[in-house]
């Protein structure tokens, strides 16, 4: 597996990130599989530090992979739906993953392996200024 599998721009900035593929493959292959990906992602309302991809009710028939409430900075993960609405979220600083329904868990998709200060600039940035670019691509 190599450092780099993927690269997220946002806004304009270029992040470099590796599947987590050991952790979760069955999430992996289903978000590899949309590449090139591209949304908008807004600030989070409950969860600290992080933002958010909100998907509705999109259908990823996922089940938890090593899933977590306490992503570190930099790290993806998929919600694939259930008590809340699927949902990717980006962890730029402490960050306790929930909804108003309360505590969520995601699968582990990428972690950004560096730029974690320009990334934590941008997060803030999206909290006071609103919705970004997001890509995803395959490198």
């Amino acid at each position: 597996m190599s450092d780099t599998d993927c690269r997220i721009t946002i806004d304009g900035a270029a992040f470099p990130a590796r599947f987590e593929t050991a952790r979760a493959p069955r999430t992996v292959a289903l978000f590899r599989a949309l590449l090139p990906y591209r949304q908008r992602i807004i600030h989070v309302r409950w969860s600290g530090e992080a933002c958010w991809i909100p998907l509705g009710s999109t259908d990823f028939p996922l089940p938890p992979e090593d899933a977590t409430c306490h992503p570190a900075p930099g790290e993806i993960l998929l919600y694939p739906g259930g008590v809340s609405e699927t949902e990717i979220l980006l962890a730029y600083g402490p960050c306790a993953f929930a909804s108003k329904a309360g505590p969520l868990a995601g699968n582990p998709l990428l972690t950004i392996t560096a730029g974690l200060p320009r990334l934590a600039e941008l997060g803030r940035d999206t909290l006071w200024s609103g919705a970004k670019e997001i890509v995803f691509e395959a490198v």
